[in-house]
């Protein structure tokens, strides 16, 4: 279970990419994100024994290779951080980058990434800070509604008192 290939790219030009293993993933690669629509999207491709998944966002695709039994929330989570990396490293310049003019820098963070999104304990770990987040939220949602319901109830009680004060 790991993330075999990485890649960022502005159609099909490839702008940095990072293989944890040898193989043909630059064309596999570039055969998917020929069919990859310009579109903000997420999703996900099967071929083989291969995930094909990827995060489209203002005409930058992030796209990583996995094995069919790598997590898809994990896949996710790893373009997730890949993609607020590079938009803060890079911004707009990457809508009219070179091919591969990221490569050198932005390999290596593609590389420590798919190792920490590829190790066990800290997808778990993620995980479980995840559940921790989603769980939070919704007391935060709770809370807020009973200080809105709250405030309502202290607009009802100002105003009739102000109808007995009228009344007197």
């Amino acid at each position: 279970m790991a993330i075999l290939f990485s890649v960022v790219a502005r159609s099909t030009t490839i702008l940095a990419k990072h293989a944890n293993f040898t193989g043909n993933f630059v064309e596999v690669a570039e055969q998917v994100l020929a069919k990859i629509s310009p579109e903000n999207a997420k999703l996900t491709y099967s071929h083989g024994s291969y995930l094909f998944h990827y995060i489209s966002q203002d005409r930058i695709v992030y796209l990583c290779i996995t094995d069919d039994d790598f997590e898809r929330s994990k896949a996710f989570a790893f373009l997730g951080e890949v993609t607020r990396r590079f938009q803060t490293t890079y911004g707009s310049r990457a809508q009219t980058a070179l091919p591969y003019a990221m490569n050198s820098e932005f390999s290596s963070v593609l590389g420590a990434q798919m190792r920490h999104f590829s190790e066990e304990k800290s997808t778990e770990r993620l995980s479980q800070v995840q559940g921790q987040v989603d769980e939070l939220k919704g007391i935060m949602v709770k809370n807020i509604d009973l200080i809105a319901d709250r405030g309502e109830k202290l607009e009802l009680l100002i105003d009739k008192t102000e109808n007995l004060v009228d009344s007197v």
